[in-house]
């Protein structure tokens, strides 16, 4: 029997906050994470800014810090996420005795986690010893020699996209599936929709899911510059990411972590926690097109969308809002809005959207699950968030952005979209709990 499923904690570590408080206060305040790259020396990066985690501190969310004294920068943000998003839910941390009512065995963690970065001191000045200038070439033989003096395995190590997973089943004793996916910009998105589909199965009674990434490094930054992905603003970091204006001219790369709690609606009553929606649709494609391109007419966003909403018993005329994937390039914006228009049809212009990455920046495999959280807050607030600096709409497209302000309006059912590189499309779907 296909079980309801519910989620009863949230947690979020982000530019905006370290708390789903401080994140909501920002979008709702006008706030950008965005500003000057402070992590490296981004000085001869054709872009020079991104949404950084600021002055954050594990120790404030953790005790038992020699388990992930070694965590990279994503991990370390989701134990912070992962430790609110417990506390809400009433579920018992770092403890041998757990006391919450839930079996141990059937409690599990899917995230969307990235890469960890390499340790790139150790790294970068192993190849700059090792580099042999006057043959210009690699010495190799010199360059184990460094590396194995310069590099710590257990750093090596946290590169592997498992182990933000493994340091959240230490926290919280969690021994039931277990499981991590990296579908780049769409990951947190699809980790949520699979654990909620292991709930709905019976395959597990609580699942602690969503995303963690950290991209804002010298590899990172490379990368997605030589994709012109990212905006080059830098004389103004925090209007830098406009979605679906006229100006727009790439995302700003943020990094963080985010966390929902899925359970069976009869666990969660069992154990009087918190209902804060219910989960009821999930929808999942790829467009089998091109690695950094979405197909030109979206048949893989609409494939998805029509998925999702046929999974939740739902109508387009029951949806009230739809947090966009909204990355503020000239394809997302267009592909998306075009996707949009092919399922709701006429009523595509009466329903409101908008991108919180103009404010929280792009949190890469977190995001999608940080933009849940902010559906979440719209059905709790009856408020959608904004997109911010859209003040030169792109007459090509159409829609109601909600630009510039936050809106109060009847949020009852929402739908969150995820489009990742690869041609990853995924969509989730929340409604009000009603009993």
């Amino acid at each position: 029997m296909r079980k309801r499923v519910v989620i009863t904690g949230m947690g979020i570590v982000c530019p905006l906050g370290h708390d789903v408080q401080s994140m909501w206060e920002g979008l709702m305040t006008g706030r950008s994470g965005a500003g000057p790259t402070t992590l490296f020396d981004a000085s001869t990066f054709p872009t020079k800014f991104g949404a950084e985690v600021k002055d954050y501190d594990l120790a404030k969310f953790v005790k038992r810090l020699p388990l992930h004294q070694y965590a990279n920068r994503g991990s370390r943000f989701v134990l912070g996420a992962c430790v609110q998003a417990c506390r809400q839910a009433s579920i018992d941390l770092e403890t041998d005795q757990p006391q919450d009512g839930i079996d141990r065995t059937r409690l599990g963690v899917y995230l969307g986690a990235g890469e960890g970065s390499v340790d790139n001191e150790a790294f970068f000045g192993a190849i700059a010893e090792a580099w042999d200038g006057s043959a210009n070439r690699m010495d190799w033989a010199k360059w184990t020699e460094v590396s194995l003096s310069k590099m710590v395995p257990q750093l090596e190590m946290e590169q592997e996209p498992n182990l933000p997973a493994g340091h959240l089943a230490l926290l919280t004793g969690a021994r039931g599936v277990v499981r991590s996916c990296l579908t780049a910009c769409a990951a947190s998105t699809q980790a949520v929709g699979e654990a909620a589909m292991l709930v709905r199965n019976g395959k597990a009674d609580v699942m602690i899911a969503g995303g963690a990434h950290s991209m804002i490094h010298p590899l990172g930054v490379t990368g997605f510059n030589r994709l012109t992905a990212l905006s080059t603003r830098n004389d103004s970091p925090t209007t830098a990411s406009r979605p679906f204006s006229a100006s727009r001219d790439g995302f700003v790369l943020g990094e963080g972590a985010a966390i929902v709690i899925l359970e069976t609606l009869e666990s969660a009553l069992k154990r009087k926690a918190p209902i804060l929606a219910e989960f009821i649709g999930f929808g999942s494609s790829n467009d089998a097109f091109r690695v950094t391109d979405m197909h030109e007419e979206a048949r893989g966003a609409v494939q998805a969308m029509h998925a999702a909403l046929k999974d939740a018993g739902v109508s387009i005329d029951e949806i009230d809002y739809i947090s966009t994937h909204g990355t503020s390039t000239a394809e997302n914006d267009s592909i998306e809005t075009l996707a949009i228009k092919k399922v709701f049809g006429e009523r595509a212009k009466h329903v409101p959207v908008s991108s919180p990455k103009s404010q929280l920046g792009h949190l890469i495999g977190a995001t999608g699950c940080a933009e849940l959280i902010t559906c979440i807050k719209a059905i709790e607030e009856n408020v959608l968030p904004m997109t911010m600096n859209l003040n030169d709409p792109d007459p090509a497209l159409d829609l109601d952005y909600v630009p510039n302000a936050p809106r109060k309006a009847k949020v009852d059912v929402v739908m969150s979209e995820s489009f990742g590189f690869g041609g990853q499309n995924n969509v989730l779907i929340l409604r009000r709990f009603r009993g």
